[in-house]
């Protein structure tokens, strides 16, 4: 799934989880210097620039099947090698990378497995492959307080929990069946606090992903009806909103 937004759109809606998300996400894949790492469905870079951090521009290479977000990371990380792809397609040599990361990216692959099987196969021998998702399926995804209240409206919405890889194990069988070796799974975890719900809120405006893209479906009434529901869910603020992530380690 492409996201066709732009990139400060993704920043203020899901980059303000994932980017506390991404240290704990890079200490897990065991990112040390001197290592070339690939991160796959780099979206804006909330991952990248965690990875530039810590290597460098030169041994970071991202990909992402979104222009709008190749466009930012050239423009936010002069100098990292950035590609427009999918995960089940990535343009690289066999073994051209010590680490392979997805950051909150598999359950939007088309084919989880075969983008697996791809990060698989352009990381070296013994090297790392790495992937995390929300815990869609068990409540505790960021997006969780707002779904909740979109299923009172709507039983039985596409409310992102019957994603891949999101419930507990998932992940890891995905990494089996993509042929990777050793696999572990773990779970992460960040808070955010939020100002007020405003500021909660507005990011949801701007169509971003299925949450945004129901949001933008409904016809006036109907999402000034959601918003009160949130409000009268979360209050005016300020609240802060808990999140976990599954996530699985594996051998190449």
């Amino acid at each position: 799934m492409a996201f066709d937004v732009p990139a400060d759109a993704y920043d203020r809606f899901m980059g303000r989880y994932s980017r506390l998300l991404a240290p704990q996400f890079a200490d897990l894949a065991g990112v040390t210097a001197g290592q070339q790492a690939l991160d796959v469905g780099c979206g804006p870079g909330a991952l990248t620039a965690e990875l530039v951090a810590r290597l460098g521009v030169d041994h970071v290479t991202a990909v992402d099947p979104s222009a709008s977000f190749v466009a930012a990371i050239r423009s936010r990380f002069p100098g990292v090698s950035v590609m427009e792809a999918p995960a089940e397609a990535l343009p690289f040599e066999v073994d051209s990378f010590d680490a392979s990361l997805a950051q909150l990216v598999v359950h939007f692959m088309t084919d989880p497995v075969a983008g697996l099987a791809e990060m698989r196969r352009v990381t070296r021998p013994g090297g790392v492959v790495v992937a995390c998702v929300w815990d869609l399926a068990g409540g505790m995804s960021p997006l969780e307080p707002f779904w909740s209240v979109v299923r009172r409206f709507e039983p039985g919405v596409a409310d992102e929990s019957e994603r891949p890889g999101t419930r507990e194990g998932h992940l890891a069988q995905l990494f089996e069946a993509a042929g990777l070796r050793d696999v572990q799974r773990s779970a992460l975890a960040v808070t955010l606090d939020h100002a007020s719900f405003d500021e909660w809120w507005e990011p949801f405006t701007a169509a971003v992903g299925p949450a945004g893209s129901y949001l933008a479906s409904l016809d006036a009434e109907r999402r000034a009806q959601l918003r009160h529901e949130c409000h009268a869910a979360l209050g005016d603020g300020p609240f802060t909103i808990a999140a976990g992530a599954w996530a699985a380690t594996g051998r190449a």
